[in-house]
């Protein structure tokens, strides 16, 4: 039994979404809904993963704009009646992969039945930072429960030394009247992400008596050539065996475009490998089995 992923999603910036975040989400969301058959009134649950976010916003949570945007009981909830919980997690290019994780234990203890994972990051635009370097993107996962062997096994976490200090790091600062992003990443940040990553893969590995010959695909974010190659080399892998998002710029959705990119055809039985890794230096595997498709007989 699991937590099974029915579909994803990703919305990329065009001239309207360059600079929302907010914009991005709602799109991924909507059409991952829609594409899946589901109303945003079926959502017991939304976790938002996006780190960059609209004017460099705070508060309120970004989680509960989307979800009032995309329709999900935006109202006041009502004593016994069916509402959508909405909140977010800040974990960098890890936040997808740890919204699965925490959508993973609602759905574990029958607490809900759909929930949506969404993550997205844009310009903030208007002198609001400096050499911005991610793509405007969104991505959305939406997740289920099966009584069936398939889904998403354990996530296994690995930190890694940072002793050089700063592989990556993000802050806003007051400048000229505004709140000004900067964003530094070393030259060495690859590397230790990698590191990380190995660490985590092991571990999940071992966990589940496995090789990683018994994997059929490795899905990996960030997507940076220059970790896969460095996560490669780790794992004693070739290159082409780690799938990153085609869009190298891509930050909390990386994951979730890796994964698929939209349309989710992935045969029964697939074995992927999700791995993450991100500042900290954090870093998180996971085993997930592809279920048959909606309307095929599964095994118990």
């Amino acid at each position: 039994m699991g937590t099974i992923i029915e579909r994803v999603d990703v919305a990329h910036g065009g001239w309207r979404a360059r600079h929302s975040a907010l914009r991005l989400a709602v799109n991924a969301a909507t059409t991952c809904l829609e594409r899946a058959g589901r109303s945003p009134d079926d959502l017991d649950l939304l976790v938002n993963a996006g780190i960059y976010r609209d004017r460099n916003l705070g508060e309120p949570a970004f989680a509960a704009m989307i979800q009032e945007d995309i329709g999900a009981h935006p109202e006041d909830p009502h004593t016994d009646a069916h509402g959508t919980f909405s909140f977010d997690v800040a974990n960098g290019t890890c936040g997808v992969l740890t919204g699965l994780q925490i959508v993973d234990g609602f759905l574990r203890s029958r607490t809900i039945h759909y929930a949506l994972v969404v993550a997205s990051d844009a310009d903030p635009g208007h002198g609001m930072s400096e050499d911005f370097p991610f793509s405007a993107a969104g991505g959305a996962v939406l997740c289920s429960w099966t009584g069936s062997r398939y889904g998403l096994g354990r996530v296994h976490w690995a930190n890694a030394d940072d002793d050089l200090g700063g592989a990556f790091r993000a802050t806003v600062g007051h400048l000229d009247d505004r709140n000004v992003l900067r964003v530094d990443r070393s030259e060495w940040m690859d590397a230790r992400y990698a590191a990380a990553a190995a660490s985590a893969v092991t571990a999940c590995l071992k966990n589940a008596s496995l090789q990683l010959g018994d994997v059929d695909r490795i899905v990996a974010a960030p997507a940076r050539p220059q970790f896969r190659a460095e996560l490669a080399q780790r794992l004693g892998l070739p290159e082409s065996r780690i799938t990153i998002a085609a869009d190298h710029r891509m930050h909390t959705a990386a994951l979730v475009a890796g994964l698929d990119g939209g349309s989710h055809h992935v045969p029964a039985g697939t074995r992927t490998l999700i791995v993450a890794a991100g500042a900290g230096v954090t870093a998180g595997a996971a085993l997930y089995e592809e279920p048959p498709a909606p309307g095929t007989p599964t095994p118990s």
